[in-house]
């Protein structure tokens, strides 16, 4: 087939240039009329940009649109990319030629028929054997990624036979090699190196379309989610999926290789791992428009401040949809049987209802079988609709499936002549908008807060000023009248002393001065009087200042009186600013409400537009941490013996007071010598009642050293085998200190002896829940990272105490629902070492597993992790009758193992 008109990079008929100043549109489907591809050695063209608009009908898998409206053209773009022979075909076929030849720099493909006959077909793209996964994804799925990022809707799918590298090309990790990553992995990495974080949002959803189920990837669980279609808009939902915001690539490769763990997958005979389910990763891009802002002018032209703060900001909003469609399979090729066998009928009538549809976008039919399959309800967008798609076919060499790769070549020449019409999604973020007023709101309250408390604070200065003066005056007037006052009676205390001393002498004088005398008293009088005249005038004077005074404390008063009404005058303004606050609020309710009116007037316009009217980890398991019950090595009678003699000679408080000794050697030894002491029963509760249990415990959260770790995990461990002290270490935050030295551990034997500790903890009853409460369970199960077998078995050993104690606590009635050690993630490992070469590692397992399976609460997990074929194993093959027996009794006991292995059609 010929290539149509324009640049492949770009996936339309225009440069890409053209799509950014593209304004908001609806959709409009393009009819390309293209002629029909030429067979044996002849081609033909597609018709190009110039192509005329094609009639939208409902069935469409583009919806339907309106009729007034521009878009922009663009076809879909369709790679084809040969997979290399592989081991079975190069055996098998070694003397056949392959029976396709492409000519990459002609954009060719070769189809033999036979010998001397050829069919001839061209593509937009021709990739060979040898094309990288980075050309792959620069020439297929580059462009489609760059629409996204500006606003349109992108589609990239992969058909083919199974086993020809669909998933390769699609879903590749490239954990082992970063080269080999597929098309899902470069286009997140080039979504999230052009967005910005904080003003932009990336999230996606991960799905399979099994058995005509639409099955959620991130969530096993939500195995049933509809699917909600507009018929006005034809726009298709899935509400009910997962909704992942992705802010690193990091998370998203989690994520992916999660999802891809619940994937459906069965071996066949043309694929050791063939995908049972389409599998749909749905991204959804929302960016910022940076420069553009929408005018809203006021009623007199002019952008007041307030029209300024409701400006909506402008964002564009893309979905890139990536679809690894199962491979299409003949059943007599394949070898499905069963099961599979209607695995394989689901996903050849899924495709087949796909390319019905593409047949009839493709010959202009009225009718478009859209609604057949969910398949194509849900790529309706894809083919014939609004969104940019890039097709990659995927084939074999093989000359033996000759028949499924000439039908996947006119699958893809079929998909060439369907035309999409691009709508670039433009829109107003009216919920940023509200929250910004939201915080203009909150900003005008704290600041109106703000002033009425300043306000407070001044009428509280002023009126304590006020009382200060006013005291203040009345002191100094009370201690200007006591002075006053003793002045006076002063001057009039010694003037009438004057007056009787000069009297007395009056007396005294009789004879011829008496005239004198009389004369002089006269005068003295007279200088009497005026000195009362002036104490008069003085008195007052002292009156009119006392008067003064009065008025001036009358004043004073006055002045109280002016700052009471300034007060009153003050509080007048506050309940004024309370009433100006109330009217603001409405007023931001009014703009609250006006703005809802906005958008609704919005939504009406875009619906009389469209009338044609003017106008949403995990994590992995966690790891789990062994625990090994340490054994001390025994150098023989002797040095028990001096171990004894030391004890009784020097004292247990003397060689506890050595743990905290500052030299390192003589803290080893100390250690060394508790810690065969604990190995012998008697020796136990004195330690602990001496404070051994502590010091060794401190020993382990203080220390640095790992000998003394490993000495000192020892002898808790041998103090763990009492019920009594069990309780006190982990009341002491035994737990926390013996999973922080596992982690810090290198050495196996320390990791031996820690998880020595912790499975003789994980035999008590009591204290499950506060063991599993701290981390125990799970720090314990981080140990099995060291892989050493010694610590592997004491691993088993705790898991078998842990699962005995639960499996005993069930069926007493005191524990109802899934076992602690499922929740925490533990159930794989055990699946995974249930058929160790160690046997203790195997027998300890194996009783674990019969533990956890008399709770009718794990059958569930244990029959989806596999766990069921191991009991099945264990009540055939295990060579301790004992175990055997119980492995039997508590499959014929579960109801729900019974019907899982009728299901199945197991013997047991």
């Amino acid at each position: 087939m010929a290539r149509g008109g324009g640049i492949y990079r770009n996936g339309t008929h225009s440069h890409r240039n053209s799509l950014k100043g593209t304004t908001t549109t609806a959709t409009a489907s393009v009819n390309s009329n293209p002629s029909k591809p030429a067979v044996k050695n002849k081609s033909s063209s597609l018709v190009g940009a110039s192509s005329a608009l094609r009639k939208s009908s409902p069935g469409s898998l583009g919806g339907g649109a309106a009729k007034d409206d521009a878009g922009v053209p663009g076809r879909v773009r369709v790679a084809v990319r040969l997979r290399p022979r592989n081991a079975e075909e190069s055996v098998a076929d070694a003397d056949f030629a392959d029976c396709v030849e492409l000519q990459p720099e002609l954009k060719r493909l070769k189809l033999r028929k036979n010998n001397w006959d050829t069919d001839t077909y061209e593509f937009d793209e021709v990739l060979t054997e040898f094309a990288s996964q980075k050309r792959v994804y620069e020439v297929v799925a580059k462009p489609v990624v760059e629409g996204v990022l500006d606003g349109y809707n992108g589609t990239i799918m992969a058909y083919g036979q199974t086993g020809t590298g669909k998933t390769y090309t699609l879903g590749r990790l490239g954990e082992e090699d970063t080269a080999n990553r597929g098309i899902m992995v470069r286009a997140m990495e080039d979504i999230l190196a052009e967005v910005t974080p904080g003003r932009d949002s990336v999230s996606f959803s991960y799905l399979q379309l099994y058995m005509e189920s639409l099955q959620d990837l991130l969530d096993p669980t939500n195995d049933n989610i509809s699917i909600v279609e507009d018929h006005k808009s034809g726009d298709v939902s899935l509400p009910g999926a997962t909704l992942v915001e992705i802010r690193g690539q990091q998370s998203f490769l989690e994520l992916l290789r999660l999802g891809e763990a619940h994937r459906h997958a069965a071996n066949t005979k043309l694929n050791i791992e063939s995908s049972r389910s389409h599998a749909l990763l749905m991204v959804h891009v929302k960016r910022s428009v940076k420069g553009r802002e929408p005018a809203h002018p006021s009623e007199n032209g002019n952008n007041t401040n307030m029209a300024k703060s409701l400006r909506p900001p402008l964002v564009r909003k893309g979905k890139l949809v990536v679809v690894d469609l199962a491979g299409s399979e003949r059943i007599g090729k394949s070898g499905s049987e069963g099961h599979t066998r209607e695995e394989a009928k689901s996903i050849n009538l899924s495709l087949s209802a796909l390319g019905k549809c593409i047949n009839a976008l493709a010959e202009n039919s009225a009718h478009v079988p859209v609604r057949d399959s969910k398949l194509t309800r849900l790529l309706r967008d894809s083919f014939g609709g609004t969104a940019r798609t890039s097709l990659v076919i995927t084939i074999g060499p093989s000359p033996r499936h000759r028949g499924e790769t000439a039908s996947t070549i006119m699958f893809g020449q079929r998909a060439m002549k369907v035309e999409n019409m691009l709508k670039l999604k433009e829109e107003f973020d009216y919920k940023s908008l509200a929250r910004r007023l939201d915080i203009q709101l909150d900003n005008l309250i704290m600041d109106h807060e703000r002033k009425e408390k300043a306000f407070e604070v001044e009428i509280g200065r002023i009126t304590t000023d006020a009382q200060n003066r006013i005291s203040e005056a009345e002191r100094n007037y009370a201690d200007a009248m006591e002075k006053e006052r003793l002045k006076y009676k002063k001057d009039y205390m010694e003037s009438i002393k004057k007056f009787e001393e000069k009297w007395m002498m009056n007396q005294q004088n009789q004879g011829s001065e008496r005239k004198e005398q009389m004369i002089h008293t006269a005068e003295e009088v007279a200088e009497l009087k005026i000195l009362l005249s002036k104490e008069t005038s003085l008195r007052k004077e002292a009156e009119e200042e006392v008067n003064s005074l009065k008025s001036q404390l009358a004043q004073m008063k006055m002045s109280e009186a002016s700052a009471s009404s300034e007060i009153l005058k003050l509080q007048k303004m506050l309940k004024g600013e309370i009433s100006q606050k109330e009217k603001l609020e409405g007023e931001i309710s009014m703009l609250q409400s006006q703005l809802l009116h906005l958008s609704f007037e919005a939504d009406e316009t875009r619906k009389r537009l469209d009338r044609g009217e003017p106008g949403k980890v995990t994590g992995g398991l966690d790891s789990l941490i062994p625990q090994v019950k340490p054994k001390l090595k025994d150098s023989g009678n002797g040095e028990k013996a001096s171990v004894a003699k030391l004890f009784e000679q020097v004292g247990l408080q003397k060689i506890l007071s050595l743990l905290e000794a500052e030299d390192a050697d003589v803290r080893i030894h100390a250690v060394k010598v508790v810690a065969n002491l604990a190995a012998e029963e008697t020796n136990q509760q004195k330690i602990v009642e001496a404070g051994g249990l502590k010091s060794l415990l401190m020993l382990l959260g203080n220390s640095e050293d790992e000998t003394i770790h490993r000495v000192a995990a020892g002898a808790i461990a041998n103090l763990a085998m009492n019920e009594m002290n069990q309780e006190l270490i982990i009341a002491q935050g035994g737990i926390s200190l013996l999973s922080m030295t596992a982690t810090n551990a290198k050495d196996p034997q320390t990791l031996r002896m820690v998880a020595g500790a912790i499975a003789n903890l994980c035999g008590n009853d009591k204290l499950q829940t506060k063991l599993r409460g701290e981390g125990g369970v799970k720090a314990f199960l981080g140990i099995v990272k060291c892989g050493h077998p010694d610590v592997l078995a004491q691993v088993a050993r705790g898991i078998a105490n842990f699962a005995k104690c639960e499996s005993r606590a069930s069926s007493q009635g005191s524990k109802t629902g899934r076992s602690l050690l499922i929740e925490d993630g533990a159930l794989p490992w055990i699946v995974q070492n249930a058929n160790s070469d160690s046997s203790p590692i195997r027998r300890h397992i194996e009783l674990a597993l019969c533990h956890l399976a008399q709770n009718e609460g794990n059958a569930k997990d244990m029959i989806r992790e596999g766990a069921l074929w191991e009991l099945v194993r264990i009540s055939q093959d295990c060579p301790r009758e004992d175990i055997r027996t119980l492995a039997h009794r508590t499959l014929t006991s579960s109801a729900a193992f019974i019907s899982e292995l009728r299901q199945l059609q197991i013997d047991y």
